[in-house]
């Protein structure tokens, strides 16, 4: 690996990913639904945040193109750059299936599931950060936190799709609550692949 003391511009644009897509999941986490409104404004900011991700995911493949050395392989930046992105498209696309379902208030599921994907982002936000440094081990506790918060979300899963079934008597709110479950599980799967490609960076570069 490749050190410099000034930044490379690679750390800053994979820095800048990790930045938005937890300043995204901030907003999923913190906004307050109340009503059809609320639905509305959620949507369009957290569609603002995945069209910012676009771009920094743009940029990233332009500057790789122009490259001609880069300070990890570009396969892994861009792969990485890649994932961080899908998790971030799955918290936007979350977001629209509440406004288009009128889905006004999240259940103890829908939170427990957010609430591990968040600390997912944290996670990842801290490893970005040290993926250009002489810390490169001090990665893979972080890789392991975000894989645990996937497993719990597979057992949220279980849990919440077995309830659903046994309370909800309404075959279409079922549908509609069960493709939102379904939905926060794939962004963990997500985070775990992001956790994946950080281990296997590391494994390379360390």
């Amino acid at each position: 690996m490749v050190f410099k003391n000034k930044k490379d511009k690679f750390a800053i644009l994979l820095e800048n990913i990790a930045v938005n897509l937890k300043e995204g999941a901030d907003f999923f986490v913190n906004f307050k639904l109340n009503n059809t409104e609320d639905l509305k404004v959620f949507s369009e900011k957290m569609k603002e945040f995945e069209t910012k991700g676009d771009s920094y995911v743009h940029e990233t493949i332009m500057e790789l193109n122009n490259a001609f050395i880069t300070p990890i392989e570009r396969e892994d930046i861009l792969a990485l750059a890649m994932i961080m992105d899908d998790v971030l498209d799955g918290l936007e696309s979350c977001a629209a299936i509440f406004e288009m379902y009128s889905i006004t208030k999240a259940d103890d599921f829908m939170i427990q599931f957010v609430d591990a994907i968040h600390q997912c982002t944290i996670e990842i936000e801290k490893a970005v950060e040290l993926l250009f440094s002489k810390k490169l081990p001090e990665i893979r506790p972080l890789a392991i936190k975000i894989k645990d918060y996937e497993s719990t979300c597979d057992d949220i899963l279980r849990q919440s799709i077995k309830e659903l079934f046994a309370v909800e008597k309404d075959p279409i709110r079922l549908i509609k609550i069960k493709e939102v479950y379904e939905n926060l599980e794939d962004i963990a799967d997500h985070c775990q692949n992001v956790a994946n490609t950080l281990e296997s960076i590391v494994m390379k570069n360390a």
